[in-house]
């Protein structure tokens, strides 16, 4: 457990070393004793403990002291530590320094050099103060701590990061955080740049992109081999199974993806109809398990990395990275998944991420506790959300444009939503348009049935309306329907001919594309079905089929 610091100031050694003597002697077994020959460096000494987050109990600071006086100390380090307790020392009385002490920094002791015995004249003093300041005392998190804004659209990115990859950490709202405020500022002069992530060992990233925390955090972002037998596309359930099963076949076999591992799957609160769960699990924890499971059996697995193009270069297959790095393989499974459609209504698009975001958002669920939160959509998707809200909001209102959720949604869902008390249905209503100055205030509502518009005050809305598939990195190579699916395996064949960038003398493989070594998976392949237990089953049938390809080339 972690010692709460004692901080002794003065700029006469042999009193310092005194006074650290004195106090190690009767609170080393509880308290870590540091001291410092002036108050500049203490100052700098306390700015590195609370960017470590180590809380500090008390200061016994002398008086007058070159520089900076005790008083001026305090000062400032009390924008810090409000909370830890005062002490000024003196060689005489010096009433004047006391009066200023108590009014400037509300001092909560003044006592006189020397000041032995210390067990009559120093230990009773600090006890209580100490004993006053312990009762308050709550240990702090020592692990990573994002400071900002809620109503930040770059703050939500990271804590949003944080959560699909289960990382741990503390949030700290500026807007009602005080305390923090002068370290962040430190960091980040006039807040003009949020959020600041502080790690525990003291070091600060400001406004970080994924790519920076994903490096700090430890997780892999570059591949470490210039060639594989198989690149995978999109780390969702079905390009996870495919690492999985590739890798425990043999395959030298890397997966990548853009964000986090999970996909849409990844930020379900809970799947509840999937295989062998009967008491459901969250899409994050299904991620986490089949991440673990890939690089067990010796995939890698690489985050957050945006793949930008795919192509055929004989005999090869290309996959082509944000920054232009190019990775070779003999096979190429796309398993992109969807992307959530915009919701194309006023305001929507100035308000995302202070109050309106795209998916279930995870990061902001206890943020809304006790408030009205809205959820655009009727799908699985949106009916997941509802419940995960429901557990912490006032009142959760679904706002569905058809005539009922059954069209939509599994009837396990609906069961469970018309039993909540505090989840109301609004069907044929759709949003006309959102206010709000730097956050979501309110919402308008439009009857699709009467055309009756509504104003209703709303502290979030999480949006749901559908999703295209993500196949824009194919769009020039392989052939997809008029919606953006990809076609693969027996539907590429047209009055029994195969499509014309098709150069082999047998047909496509059943989830191969209409480029051979190319195959897709998942949501984003035409004919899916659109459930987690489907797409985990096409990323490993995908991977027989790319044995039989690897066995032609």
């Amino acid at each position: 457990m972690l010692k709460p610091v004692i901080m002794t100031v003065d700029d006469d050694p042999e009193v310092l070393n005194a006074v650290e003597r004195d106090l190690r002697r009767h609170y080393r077994a509880d308290y870590r004793i540091l001291k410092a020959e002036s108050g500049v460096g203490a100052l700098e000494a306390v700015g590195e403990l609370k960017a470590r987050n180590h809380p500090v109990a008390l200061f016994v600071v002398d008086e007058r002291m070159p520089k900076m006086t005790g008083t001026q100390f305090l000062t400032e380090a009390r924008k810090l530590y409000p909370d830890a307790r005062k002490v000024l020392l003196t060689a005489y009385a010096d009433t004047e320094a006391a009066i200023a002490g108590i009014n400037a920094v509300g001092l909560d002791h003044y006592l006189m050099k020397p000041w032995d015995p210390p067990e009559e004249h120093l230990y009773p003093v600090l006890d209580d103060l100490l004993s006053a300041w312990s009762a308050t005392y709550r240990a702090p998190f020592l692990g990573i701590r994002v400071a900002g804004s809620r109503w930040s659209p770059q703050s939500h990115a990271v804590k949003d990061f944080f959560a699909r990859t289960q990382t741990p950490y503390e949030w700290i709202d500026l807007d009602t955080n005080g305390s923090t405020r002068a370290l962040v500022e430190s960091v980040s002069p006039g807040l003009a740049r949020l959020p600041v992530v502080f790690f525990p060992d003291g070091t600060a990233l400001v406004e970080p992109s994924g790519r920076d925390l994903a490096e700090r955090i430890g997780l892999q972002t570059a591949a470490t081999k210039p060639f594989y037998d198989l690149i995978v596309v999109g780390g969702g359930p079905s390009g996870l199974a495919a690492a999985v099963y590739g890798a425990s076949e043999g395959l030298r076999t890397i997966l990548v993806e853009c964000q986090a591992t999970g996909g849409q799957a990844g930020t379900s609160a809970q799947i509840e109809n999937y295989l062998g769960f009967p008491g459901g699990l969250s899409g994050a924890d299904l991620a986490r398990r089949a991440t673990i499971q890939a690089r067990r059996f010796g995939a890698e697995v690489v985050t957050p990395r945006e793949v930008t193009q795919v192509r055929a270069e004989h005999p090869y297959r290309v996959i082509t990275l944000e920054d232009g790095t190019e990775l070779r393989c003999y096979a190429v499974l796309v398993a992109t998944g969807m992307e959530v459609q915009r919701l194309n209504a006023p305001g929507v698009e100035a308000l995302t991420g202070a109050g309106i975001y795209y998916g279930a958002a995870l990061a902001e669920a206890a943020a809304c506790r006790g408030q009205e939160v809205f959820i655009v959509g009727g799908a699985n998707s949106a009916g997941q959300a509802a419940m995960l809200f429901s557990r912490y909001a006032a009142h959760v209102t679904m706002l569905v444009r058809g005539a009922s959720l059954r069209a939509s949604m599994s009837q396990y869902l609906v069961d469970r939503i018309e039993a909540a008390g505090n989840i109301q249905v609004l069907v044929h209503t759709g949003v006309l348009k959102v206010n709000g100055a730097k956050r979501l205030e309110s919402i308008e509502l439009e009857s699709r049935e009467t055309g009756e518009v509504r104003i209703l005050p709303a502290e979030a809305m999480f949006i749901f309306v559908g999703s295209t598939p993500r196949s824009q990195i194919v769009a020039d190579v392989l052939e997809r329907d008029e919606q953006g699916f990809i076609i693969t395996g027996p539907d590429l064949l047209r009055a029994g001919k195969r499509p014309k960038t098709w150069d082999r003398d047998r047909d496509p493989f059943l989830l191969e594309a209409s480029v051979p070594g190319i195959f897709a998976a998942g949501d984003v392949r035409f004919g899916s079905t659109k459930r987690v237990a489907s797409a985990v089953g096409e990323g490993s049938a995908a991977v027989g089929m790319i044995h039989k390809y690897l066995e032609t080339v």
